[in-house]
């Protein structure tokens, strides 16, 4: 099975203050971002936030798959539980790759890839040829069971709260997602 994100623990140790990591300096410089969630019954809103850090590091602590293109968590408006919305690169539909009339010999293209990693193509790319890049959006929602509660205030212990609760969203994710990645990375028909 595919493994759709994973932590960097090892880039982040590396490359962080006094090698204690990216992530936790990012969590300490920027506890004021926690500040609406401090002491929520739910972990649903510490949760998001702490997501939010670790994927919006450059490079990210949460890496993740060559397809996946985008991963965000948001509080479901509804029940109030963990909804994660996540944009993966795909291949073209299968009725516009059985005949390709389409295309007119215009030499459309698929998403350009770089080293094997999916990327938007560039403005030069664009005044050259037509692109068609198909994707897939994945929004499910995430069990809140195993996340950590939220700590009451600004403490040393929303570091580790932190970076358990992205544990378990990519834990949980890997889970949904691990099966359709194998599969789009086989290219082979489903059997169905």
């Amino acid at each position: 099975m595919a493994t759709a994100f994973w932590v960097d623990d090892e880039f982040d140790r590396q490359h962080g203050p006094g090698g204690n990591g990216r992530y936790g300096a990012a969590v300490r410089e920027r506890r004021d971002d926690f500040t609406d969630v401090w002491g929520d019954i739910s972990p649903v809103g510490f949760a998001v936030t702490a997501w939010a850090l670790a994927v919006g590091l450059e490079p990210g602590f949460v890496r993740c798959h060559r397809r996946i293109i985008s991963a965000t968590c948001r509080r479901n408006s509804w029940d109030g539980g963990l909804t994660c919305a996540v944009t993966i690169v795909a291949p073209w539909p299968a009725e516009l790759t059985r005949a390709r009339q389409w295309t007119r010999d215009r030499g459309w293209r698929n998403w350009p890839q770089l080293f094997g990693q999916y990327v938007i193509p560039t403005e030069r790319d664009l005044a050259r040829v037509p692109h068609l890049r198909a994707q897939l959006t994945v929004e499910a929602p995430i069990p809140i069971d195993d996340l950590p509660c939220t700590p009451e205030h600004r403490d040393d212990r929303v570091e580790h709260a932190a970076r358990h609760a992205v544990v378990v969203i990519v834990r949980e994710l890997n889970e949904l997602l691990g099966p359709m990645l194998s599969q789009l990375d086989s290219d082979a028909p489903t059997g169905r």
